[in-house]
């Protein structure tokens, strides 16, 4: 169960509160910060000799999602620059309380498009009605934003305004009409056209060293659904290898043994966008990554030189898109002389990072190559250097996940059916 709930500004302050069992004092918020300090302000001793060493040596990402005290646990996350903070005194499942804390801001965003300290002040009658429909003292009760809209209207700026009033007046929001017996649909839903969207979106997470080894490599995909069908439709999903995927969670919506006898996916859909599955898949051999990243850095005392080239793989025809490298360089360097064949680069002398911006890249064309030099004060011949690679290619699935056919039961129509992909990368890194 869950007593409380705070949302806090990476400043520590307290935006919006709420208790369900009890009220916990305001000071375990300070309780937390002094806790959080301790990792993010730790500044290693001694770090290249350098006395004035100012720089913090963690961040806010490295709080730990449990941080123990005499009297409480305090169960954080940090989303969008937010931290929500769940003090729990008694014996708990973690995860429990980290999946209703993610629930409560996908419910936000699904509400006011962004989740952020503007947002949440603007909209605080919203969210605070939002924060007492989705749990009942202490135990998750209405999670689902078909059921949440019918009860708490989305704020445009009528809403807003008879919201206000309503509360000042202690009014209660309205209730819905038309119950229905499925908790994420609602009863009585008709459209003109009856339609059903399917977006696979894969990220990769690699790490591969500079002789282009793979250290490890995985790809954790989603499939997003936007349904507009009308009554009650019953819907059967299957895929050309479902046996691919693995480490799978479900909407609520989706029959679990029918997955596990048949690999189908059978459900009831909520109306709107949703997501319905979420999977992982192991990325085995290097022929699946779809672009080759081959770095050379040599390293004096001085400074060094560096050529960095990005090769296109098979990716069954498809261009790679927003294709855009990071190469963080030493804390001492003092300049950067550079040139490329394709399209821009920039070097922040505030952050030492080499930012390369080359855009669209085919598998006919030429590779594009990043070479220069640069100067340091004093460097350490052995430094290594992190390439960080973000890209994304439309219409294609990495894992080579493929939608077979959509059946549909209970209803006398007949659906359009469309299906996208996109594979984009994750946490992906080269090693120099």
């Amino acid at each position: 169960m869950i007593n409380s709930l705070f949302v806090i500004n990476l400043q520590g302050k307290i935006i919006i509160e709420k208790h369900w069992r009890g009220i916990i004092s305001r000071q375990i918020v300070d309780v937390f910060n002094d806790e959080s300090a301790k990792f993010i302000n730790s500044v290693p001793e001694n770090m290249n000799g350098d006395k004035d060493w100012k720089e913090p040596f963690y961040s806010r990402e490295d709080v730990p999602p449990i941080l123990e005290t005499p009297k409480y646990w305090l169960l954080n996350v940090l989303r969008d620059d937010l931290i929500w903070l769940c003090p729990v005194d008694r014996e708990v499942d973690p995860m429990l309380v980290f999946e209703f804390i993610h629930r409560i801001i996908d419910i936000l965003t699904d509400y006011l498009a962004e989740v952020s300290e503007p947002s949440i002040r603007e909209n605080f009658v919203t969210v605070y009605q939002l924060l007492e429909e989705m749990m009942d003292y202490g135990y998750p009760l209405t999670t689902e934003p078909n059921t949440l809209k019918d009860i708490i209207m989305p704020p445009t700026i009528m809403n807003r305004v008879m919201t206000t009033v309503n509360a000042a007046a202690g009014v209660a929001p309205k209730f819905p009409q038309n119950l229905s017996s499925i908790p994420w649909r609602k009863a009585g839903v008709k459209y003109t056209q009856n339609e059903i969207y399917f977006d696979i979106i894969e990220e990769i997470d690699a790490t591969i060293a500079q002789n282009g080894t793979v250290v490890s490599c995985e790809a954790h995909g989603n499939v997003v659904a936007n349904c507009r069908l009308s009554g009650m439709p019953d819907l059967t999903l299957s895929f050309v290898n479902p046996r691919l995927i693995d480490d799978v969670s479900f909407h609520p919506c989706v029959r679990y043994r029918k997955w596990e006898s048949d690999k189908v996916l059978s459900f009831v859909p909520p109306d709107g966008q949703f997501k319905l599955m979420s999977y992982r898949v192991a990325l085995t051999h290097y022929q699946a990554m779809p672009l080759q990243v081959k770095p050379q850095i040599l390293v004096s005392k001085n400074g060094g030189k560096f050529d960095i080239s990005v090769h296109p793989r098979t990716t069954d025809g498809k261009p790679i898109e927003n294709v855009k490298l990071s190469l963080p360089m030493p804390k001492s360097t003092l300049s950067v002389n550079a040139t490329c064949n394709s399209g821009q680069y920039m070097y922040d002398p505030v952050s030492k990072s080499i930012k390369w911006d080359i855009g669209k890249i085919q598998q006919r064309d030429r590779a594009p190559m990043l070479s220069g030099t640069f100067r340091s004060s004093d460097l350490d011949p052995d430094t290594g250097m992190t390439i960080g690679v973000e890209f994304q290619i439309s219409m294609y699935a990495v894992s080579g996940l493929r939608v077979d056919s959509l059946r549909l039961f209970h209803e006398g129509y007949k659906p359009y059916k469309g299906v996208r992909s996109l594979t984009k990368a994750g946490k992906f890194y080269i090693r120099t």
